[in-house]
């Protein structure tokens, strides 16, 4: 059996699909992909220039791409909400932008700005288009996580990270959040009763701008994938009809088993309980199990 590609999305015509941080790195082939199998995608992006850039990019790639720019800082909650009221139509929902190995910083909020674009962002977007989700009829999310999650620690009493900070440890505690949320989310959607589907992803080492290589980079850009071969995990847990929620979508399409802490039904009902108390999205529909 010859082994997935893009080639093999189905036809997505009349299907809307909003992809976090679409103006660059996995993103962009993500939504590219999705437009030139049919779908209206809208390329959520902070940086106005970057965002209608990508646009224009997909339309000359994807000539006739119904594709549009949305307004979308997932470090700024009012942002979130003001994006979140201009989608009147969601499908499939791809959680995919990131930040990671920076400095400590805070969010507009006052939350460390790893954790709280990565995770309390995209837990905020997913939950205030939860309605139109759930109207669709083969809704899925897909949310971008990462290997790194294993080594991600969560202590509930310092998530601003105030009594230490650690640029990988910081990130990987983000990516361990999007696991926990990737499959708290399934466990709800599924106890009440609904159709979508909830899926998480590792699309390996990419060659993307969120990786600094330095000096050493002509070298190390030899063993780092394309952007567009990173976006194969997100695309197939959108669009193929084998996926099914729950599943960690690796490099090579290979279902990964995501670690001990990312699994804990106990520790992904606090983080829900937690987030939903920060960014006072509730998820009303699936709020219980």
């Amino acid at each position: 059996m010859a082994p997935w590609t893009p080639a093999d999305i189905p036809d997505l015509t009349g299907t809307t699909a909003v992809v976090t941080g679409a103006n660059s790195g996995i993103g962009l082939p993500t939504a590219r992909e999705l437009a030139r199998h049919g779908a209206r995608v809208i390329v959520a992006a902070r940086s106005a220039d970057r965002g209608e850039a990508a646009v224009a990019e997909i339309r000359r790639a994807v000539p006739g791409a119904d594709v549009a720019y949305g307004a979308l800082d997932l470090a700024d909650q009012s942002s979130i909400r003001r994006f979140a009221d201009t989608v009147d139509k969601v499908d499939l929902l791809i959680n995919n932008a990131g930040i990671g190995l920076i400095p400590r910083q805070l969010t507009k909020e006052g939350w460390e700005l790893q954790f709280g674009t990565n995770h309390l962002g995209h837990f905020a977007l997913t939950g205030l288009l939860l309605p139109r989700l759930l109207a669709a009829p083969h809704a899925r999310v897909v949310t971008v996580s990462s290997d790194a999650h294993s080594m991600g620690r969560l202590d509930f009493d310092d998530l601003a990270l105030e009594r230490g900070y650690g640029r990988m440890s910081a990130y990987g505690r983000s990516k361990l959040a999007n696991l926990l949320f990737t499959l708290e989310l399934q466990r709800r959607a599924s106890s009440a009763g609904t159709g979508l589907i909830s899926v998480a992803t590792h699309p390996g080492a990419t060659a993307t701008r969120f990786v600094k290589l330095g000096p050493l980079q002509p070298l190390l850009r030899l063993f780092l994938q394309s952007a567009d071969a990173g976006a194969a995990p997100s695309l197939y847990a959108a669009t193929s009809p084998d996926i099914t929620g729950g599943e960690f979508v690796g490099p090579r399409l290979k279902l990964l088993t995501p670690s001990e802490t990312a699994r804990s039904e106990e520790v992904a009902r606090r983080l829900w309980e937690v987030s939903a108390q920060l960014t006072g999205v509730r998820f009303e529909e699936i709020a219980h199990r």
